[in-house]
């Protein structure tokens, strides 16, 4: 099997999506291909053996070949004008951000017939924006924290601090802060705006425990990671998470009762359900006296959460082999044609 990793894209997480892209060289033994898309969303064919975070910086990836997408797949144009598809059979969507987990890479993919391991546009829409994710999780019974919206035209905050401020569509904690004083408060909304005109505010809540599970569903079973117990300070800060994206290192098994254990498999199945087939997720949990709430859905988790399974080549390989199938739709022109011939036209 030979799998082309998509990866770049015009987002605030762009550099991350390219640690993770060269993180899945050490996890993944199939023959892999890499597909840059940069921020002008131009896309390139990076030589595999040659792929480094410096050949970005640089601009050194402008040498490499041009690809257009088109139907079936990638394309480079050779000699004369002649062009020839790129050869892979599943693509990963490791974009993070913006048109990697808001659904347009997926649509892209989806309208030209790709097959590929990410979320689905629906599931990419939902987890992209936070205040869908919460509604989508209580229309589960699956329990978030309280959470109000502000703008910029309405700043006022009504949750007792200290609180968290998220902006609305972001991940990696970028644009992320945790106000305690009053006085800290417009700094915070100031520092969430520059990324989102929405942001999240949430109560924020000192040394809670916090718990991620990533998996995916092959078949009718759903394949579930080690659940882990990230380290952190206050909070899982971008720098904290930075580091996350290049992880290839195998976790420890958190060491949680079976309740709470059965109790976090239990609602990320729900939350996976059938919304995210085709794509690894990762959710990430609070435990709160003994009660399990939501984070956050991440549909594109840093290197595919990798660190969190044992045998993950595995994983990806049987995930490729199942994905969901897309409906083929049979256009024949009945419907007109019966109109045509109610009105005696041929």
């Amino acid at each position: 099997m030979k799998l082309a990793i998509v990866f770049g894209g015009e987002s605030y997480e762009h550099e991350i999506s390219i640690v993770s892209a060269i993180a899945l060289k050490k996890v993944i033994s199939c023959e892999l291909v890499y597909i840059f898309c940069d921020k002008n969303r131009d896309f390139f064919l990076i030589p595999t053996d040659e792929i480094n975070s410096k050949r970005f910086s640089s601009g050194e990836y402008l040498k490499d070949r041009k690809l257009s997408l088109k139907k079936g797949g990638f394309y480079t144009k050779k000699l004369f004008g002649i062009e020839q598809k790129v050869d892979f059979d599943v693509a990963i969507n490791i974009i993070h951000g913006a048109d990697g987990e808001d659904g347009k890479i997926a649509s892209l993919f989806d309208f030209f017939g790709i097959k590929y391991i990410g979320p689905r546009i629906e599931g990419s829409v939902i987890s992209y924006n936070k205040l869908f994710t919460k509604l989508y999780a209580k229309s589960l019974d699956v329990n978030v924290l309280n959470y109000e919206i502000v703008t910029q035209k309405n700043r006022k905050i009504s949750l007792p601090l200290p609180v968290i401020i998220k902006p609305l569509r972001l991940g990696s904690s970028i644009g992320v802060g945790v106000v305690k004083e009053q006085d800290e408060l417009e700094y915070a909304l100031d520092v969430a705006f520059e990324y989102d005109d929405e942001v999240l505010v949430e109560p924020f809540i000192q040394n809670v425990a916090e718990y991620n599970i990533a998996g995916c569903k092959v078949g009718k079973n759903i394949i579930y990671s080690t659940i882990e117990e990230p380290q952190k300070n206050e909070f899982l800060d971008f720098e904290k998470k930075y580091m996350d994206f290049s992880r290839t290192q195998k976790v420890f098994e958190a060491k949680i009762n079976e309740v709470i254990y059965s109790e976090i498999r239990k609602n990320f199945a729900k939350l996976y359900n059938s919304l995210f087939e085709g794509a690894i997720i990762r959710c990430d949990f609070f435990v709160i006296e003994n009660r399990v709430f939501l984070n956050e859905i991440n549909p594109n988790p840093g290197s595919l959460a990798n660190y969190l399974f044992e045998e993950f080549d595995s994983v990806i390989q049987s995930l490729a082999d199942a994905l969901p199938k897309t409906k083929k739709i049979d256009v024949d022109y009945r419907f007109i044609n019966e109109i045509q011939s109610a009105k005696g036209k041929a």
